[in-house]
């Protein structure tokens, strides 16, 4: 006769908790991250617009599990450079020695993308060898004008590394495992190699 609302007003004058008449707090949901961020720089004077693609930590499903769950307790996305035609930017490669199995990663999060490095023998710990702002790692490369992100990292072996060395007048002897080339794509390329606890870049030609 009188309704829902009565019912509840009854409950209340009652002392009776009416659990039929409660809702559950909800959360709000997170917006996802957008893999692909665009906008505009200043350079010049001139309003410049940009676009960064990245990938999920889903996209690389090689990568241990331990770094999988380091790298999306950050938040991680990965960013790709302007010319990638496939995932990159998470490299496998025997970084701390010899035979061992390390990773090092571009990892991107609010707008700051950090060179990780991941050795396998201390699984709950990752170095950050460099960081930039995002936009500081762009660069026109096509008519359009727009420009595109411009780190790459990728695994250089000791004889890949002593190639890259062939024009030093005293070449170095040959290394005993991995480096990694740190390239600004279309323009240079130095190379980080770990030795006695300590990260030093390569010598390399002018």
């Amino acid at each position: 006769m009188f309704g829902a609302d009565h019912k509840k007003v009854g409950c209340l004058l009652g002392g009776l908790l009416c659990l039929g008449s409660l809702v559950p707090a909800q959360r709000p949901e997170q917006p996802p991250v957008p893999l692909n961020v665009s906008g505009h720089i200043v350079i010049a004077g001139q309003s410049t617009p940009y676009i960064i693609r990245h990938l999920p930590i889903s996209s690389f499903p090689g990568m241990p599990e331990a770094l999988a769950t380091l790298l999306n307790l950050r938040g991680c996305l990965i960013p790709q450079t302007y010319e990638a035609h496939h995932p990159e930017n998470v490299i496998h490669a025997s970084l701390e020695r010899a035979g061992s199995s390390d990773w090092a990663v571009l990892c991107t999060e609010r707008g700051t993308v950090s060179l990780l490095i991941f050795f396998a023998s201390a699984p709950d710990d990752l170095l950050v060898l460099a960081a930039a702002p995002e936009t500081e790692r762009l660069q026109a490369h096509d008519p359009s004008g727009v420009l595109g992100f411009n780190w790459g990292i990728d695994p250089a072996s000791p004889d890949q590394v002593r190639q890259a060395q062939a024009g030093l007048e005293i070449r170095p002897a040959r290394l005993d495992h991995d480096a990694l080339a740190d390239t600004i794509v279309e323009h240079r390329t130095i190379y980080h190699y770990y030795s006695k606890s300590a990260w030093t870049m390569l010598e390399m030609p002018d």
